[in-house]
């Protein structure tokens, strides 16, 4: 049996596809290091994009029912349930939360205000579109509020945390991804002077990031996602150890959930009320609370590369998600999904453009805000360099990390009240 297992084609296949899973993100890493129109796309949307076509291609379809499905099925989830888990500390410990006493009154307006933009735009675009038939509406809305408040991480964990179906996640991610992606273009492209147009003010705060952050301020466009000399003899054995870190914190989190298992404050599983059950939700919430704890001691802010092992994790769990797209599902509830998904973009945003008017942001800090928080931080450096103006890279940083740490914990409040 073993034999035919290991001769079979097919199984074959399924190691191979497997593989892809891992060394996919290594070809990413290496075009983002090397050419600078990867750099200008940024790794996440690459994963997507592999992703996808791996899908449209079939290369992950196996036949319906097969040996082959399930064991191929089987490892796909195991890679996805502890690649976002691992990735969240890892990108936490970097980050300097204690700066953010320091932050700009204006920095802190903008952030305010675009969290606030998301979640009337999640709340009112539910209650418009809920008669559209999508399924699993209020764990949609609980991670589109992720992924615009902190990116891509919040929104596998809220998936994960919140057990939706993967091939919900799936659409929702392949509509995030087709409406975002020109939305990043038109700002690359020059959309930013709109922006200084609409926003005129200047921002004299900004101008003193150079005060608050020193030599930093003065760091390439792409120092966010630095993969370079990750793994030298001096740094990887330290990058490990955050690594090591992380598994902890995921063995925490995995403890905490049996006990409360054991005291009956989660239910158990119906079908085996004997085996032990892994809540997902206090899982994520444990290794984010945690994560956060951490990067307040100076020691593990200051292991090198943690952030960039993050960010692969992330582009595995990027890729395996839309490789589980199938473009047969964009129809009925799913074109629901994507005017959701537009809906949240152009609401969300025309709000935020209104209260940073209000409170005289300008048209730079905006833009950056707008892209941390509806991309991530590491599409803030490509940005930041477009725009010519480095003085906001701190502050959109900061505004991104900020998204990071709050996303999560947002996107299951708004689950609960929408439930």
């Amino acid at each position: 049996m073993q034999e035919q297992i290991i001769t079979n084609p097919t199984m074959v296949r399924v190691v191979v596809c497997l593989a892809l899973y891992i060394l996919l993100p290594f070809l990413i890493v290496h075009l983002f290091i090397r050419r600078k129109w990867a750099q200008k796309i940024g790794t996440v949307v690459m994963a997507y994009a592999a992703g996808i076509l791996m899908a449209l291609f079939g290369v992950v379809h196996f036949p319906v029912d097969s040996m082959e499905e399930l064991a191929f099925g089987q490892w796909q989830g195991m890679m996805m349930n502890i690649a976002v888990p691992l990735a969240i500390p890892l990108m936490l410990f970097n980050c300097d939360f204690k700066l953010w006493t320091k932050a700009l009154p204006k920095t802190i307006w903008s952030l305010v205000g675009g969290i606030v933009a998301v979640l009337i735009a999640v709340v009112s675009g539910f209650f418009i579109f809920r008669s559209r038939g999508i399924p699993e509406f209020d764990k949609v809305a609980a991670m589109m509020t992720g992924i615009y408040t902190g990116g891509t991480m919040n929104f596998n964990a809220l998936g994960a945390a919140l057990g939706v179906d993967k091939s919900v996640m799936a659409i929702v991610l392949a509509f995030e991804m087709v409406l975002t992606t020109p939305y990043i273009i038109f700002i690359l492209g020059g959309g930013f002077r709109l922006f200084r147009r609409l926003l005129p003010y200047s921002d004299e705060t900004t101008h003193s990031t150079n005060r608050h952050a020193g030599k930093a301020i003065e760091a390439p466009v792409h120092d966010v996602e630095d993969y370079g000399r990750m793994f030298r003899s001096n740094n990887w054995y330290l990058t490990l150890a955050g690594l090591g870190l992380s598994i902890l914190f995921l063995a925490v989190g995995a403890g905490l959930s049996i006990l409360l298992w054991k005291l009956g404050v989660i239910p158990g599983n119906p079908e085996n009320p004997e085996k032990p059950v892994l809540n997902e939700l206090v899982i994520i919430l444990t290794i984010t609370t945690l994560g956060l704890i951490a990067s307040f001691f100076k020691k593990v802010r200051e292991l090198p590369k943690t952030f960039e092992l993050g960010m692969f994790f992330i582009l595995v769990f990027s890729i395996i998600v839309a490789s589980m797209f199938d473009y047969h599902s964009i129809q009925g509830s799913s074109v629901g999904i994507g005017a959701f998904v537009l809906w949240i973009i152009v609401c969300g945003g025309l709000i935020h453009l209104l209260l940073c008017r209000l409170f005289h942001v300008g048209g730079d800090l905006f833009t950056v805000s707008q892209i941390a928080l509806l991309c991530s931080p590491p599409f803030v450096p490509p940005v930041v360099g477009a725009m010519g103006n480095k003085r906001v890279l701190i502050s959109g940083l900061v505004i991104g990390l900020i998204g990071y740490a709050v996303g999560t914990y947002l996107g299951i409040a708004i689950y609960y009240i929408l439930s």
